[in-house]
């Protein structure tokens, strides 16, 4: 619900759109993957730059901060934008300065000035979190759900391939070039994006003060909102705490596996983004409720075979493509459900929800570090296996609206 001083514009892409074409909505989905990829590519460069610029790991790791830091701001102070200016514009502009922004970070002459560039780069990366709600808003009613988890499938995937392209990239031709070829990425995907994204007109014209305001309001108004990025924020924490620790594990003595052989890990993992458009399938057809419980179980079932079968590679691989899959599911399924609370306000919604589970998986990450160096691989798969059923008992008290429906964008 928007605010009582905000002019509301009709949302006429959507509702005059036939259908997304099948190209356009692959170019959204790359162009989501490559863009969060710029959150991931430092991780695996950390030792190397630590010698590069002469300092300890543990103040190279705040390049991993300050792109997350810039993220969150991004998320609060861009992301609502979406509603307030012509999407196409603010999509381009935000691109430009990401691949500017990565240019200084591979020609960075100090750590300083790497930081720095690391903050800017992350805070305009939500660009992707623009275009995921650009998507659903070109999006027919019945078809939302699908388009919405065939793009996010791409974002997945960008996470996941992101370190392993970045591991091997740094290997063959040296840190630099991973943010030096990043940039001519988004250079790329500036040009291909202006030239076959419609033009689609602000939904809002509120003043911008007010746009950010109304965000905050909208988690009061909308409880569903709350809800499921509580929910994604249980899910995200339980990815972020897997994939911060299994490369200990992988590194360590029982399978002695390369920085390099981590990052081909990972691909396994991108095998999770394949149940995206079956979960915007499942979306569309009323199943969103149903289908968010036994994400929820199939979560926590995977850390059990990952903690039982943590000998076998073979059974940590099969856990994080389970894992990965739940995750993608929940956050499909919410975002379909949030989406559908205000379209006039869908880049705000979207805002609000990312930035809830966002806030999550980084507490997922510290938590999951900390307790796998003080209990281990079980204890972590313990951990794991706790958020998706905490997750399980909430969506299992979750309480119907006082007319005996279920909660808007639901379906039991």
């Amino acid at each position: 619900m928007s605010t009582s001083r905000e002019v509301r514009r009709p949302d006429r892409s959507a509702q005059q759109a036939p259908g997304v074409p099948g190209r356009l909505v692959a170019l959204l989905a790359v162009a989501s993957g490559m863009t969060v990829a710029n959150l991931y590519y430092a991780q695996p460069l950390l030792s190397a730059l630590s010698e590069v610029f002469g300092i300890s790991t543990a103040t190279a790791g705040t390049l991993i901060t300050l792109t997350q830091i810039g993220y969150v701001l991004g998320m609060v102070f861009l992301v609502p934008l979406g509603d307030r200016l012509e999407k196409r514009g603010l999509v381009s502009v935000l691109l430009t300065v990401t691949a500017v922004a990565l240019v200084v970070a591979g020609l960075a002459p100090n750590f300083p000035v790497l930081l720095a560039a690391a903050l800017v780069s992350g805070g305009t990366s939500v660009v992707t979190q623009i275009l995921v709600p650009f998507a659903a808003s070109l999006a027919p009613d019945h078809a939302r759900g699908r388009v919405v988890g065939r793009v996010m499938s791409g974002l997945l995937t960008g996470i996941l391939l992101s370190r392993t392209l970045s591991s091997l990239v740094s290997d063959i031709a040296g840190w630099r070039v991973v943010f030096l070829g990043s940039a001519v990425l988004m250079a790329v995907l500036t040009v291909a994006l202006r030239a076959a994204l419609p033009r689609h007109a602000p939904t809002t014209s509120v003043p911008y003060h007010h746009v950010l305001r109304s965000t905050v309001q909208l988690v009061r108004t909308h409880p569903v909102l709350l809800r499921r990025g509580l929910y994604q924020a249980a899910m995200f924490a339980a990815f972020s705490a897997f994939w911060t620790t299994v490369s200990f594990v992988l590194t360590g003595p029982r399978f002695h596996y390369s920085p390099v052989g981590v990052g081909v890990f990972a691909l396994v993992g991108a095998a999770g983004a394949a149940v995206a458009p079956f979960a915007g399938h499942w979306a569309d057809r009323g199943l969103t409720r149903p289908m968010t419980g036994a994400a929820f179980v199939v979560a926590a079932l995977s850390f059990v075979l990952a903690g039982v079968g943590g000998h076998s590679v073979v059974l940590i691989a099969v856990a994080a493509i389970l894992i990965d899959m739940a995750v993608q599911t929940t956050l499909i399924l919410g975002q379909h459900t949030v989406y559908a609370l205000d379209p006039g306000a869908r880049a705000r919604l979207n805002s609000a929800f990312i930035a809830m589970f966002f806030i999550g998986g980084a507490a997922g990450s510290q938590l999951g570090s900390s307790v796998y160096h003080a209990g281990g691989w079980a204890a972590l798969t313990v951990l794991g296996a706790v958020l998706p059923l905490a997750a399980l008992v909430y969506w299992a008290f979750e309480r119907p609206r006082s007319d005996g429906r279920a909660p808007a964008g639901e379906t039991h």
